[in-house]
């Protein structure tokens, strides 16, 4: 199975829309959220990944097929520095879950951009904070640390490691 993480275009802006809807349905689960009178989730940061440097959009692809994405920013929560990196969403569509290739993506991601890390988890979202903590765990080998999180929207947690070479 070839899993990439390959980075998104501009011109594919969207494709990630849509993505996003996907994903955004997905986790409506755990945020409560509704859809706007046109249908629509919506996401009010998607045209900051084309003009901010900090922030970095990447599709996953399995066997050359979408199968889902990864965004990447600066922004955190817990952290306070201005050198911290965060991954603001992570979607893998419910085909391809369970087969390694979200762990797979996050080790690319992690390896691509070492230094100090954030991954913020819904309070609610347990398939998530069971999936971070154990591929954080094997990837730091347990040097991480996990802290309560406060968003705009919702509480959770964050998980806090640094991968600096």
């Amino acid at each position: 199975m070839e899993i990439e993480l390959i980075e998104i275009k501009e011109s594919e802006k969207s494709v990630l829309r849509q993505l996003i809807e996907l994903y955004s349905y997905d986790f409506s689960e755990y945020d409560q959220a509704d859809v706007n009178e046109h249908g629509f989730y919506g996401y009010s940061y998607l045209d900051y990944y084309w003009t901010e440097d900090a922030r970095h959009p990447f599709f996953i692809r399995v066997n050359g097929k979408l199968a889902g994405f990864v965004l990447i920013s600066d922004y955190a929560y817990v952290l306070d520095t201005s050198d911290a990196r965060s991954v603001t969403e992570f979607f893998v569509m419910r085909k391809y879950r369970r087969k390694g290739i979200g762990k797979s993506i996050a080790v690319k991601v992690f390896d691509k951009f070492p230094g100090k890390w954030e991954i913020v988890q819904h309070g609610n979202n347990e398939p998530s904070k069971t999936f971070w903590e154990e591929v954080i765990h094997e990837y730091t080998r347990g040097n991480f640390r996990k802290e309560k999180a406060k968003t705009e929207r919702w509480e959770g947690q964050a998980i806090l490691f640094d991968n600096s070479k």
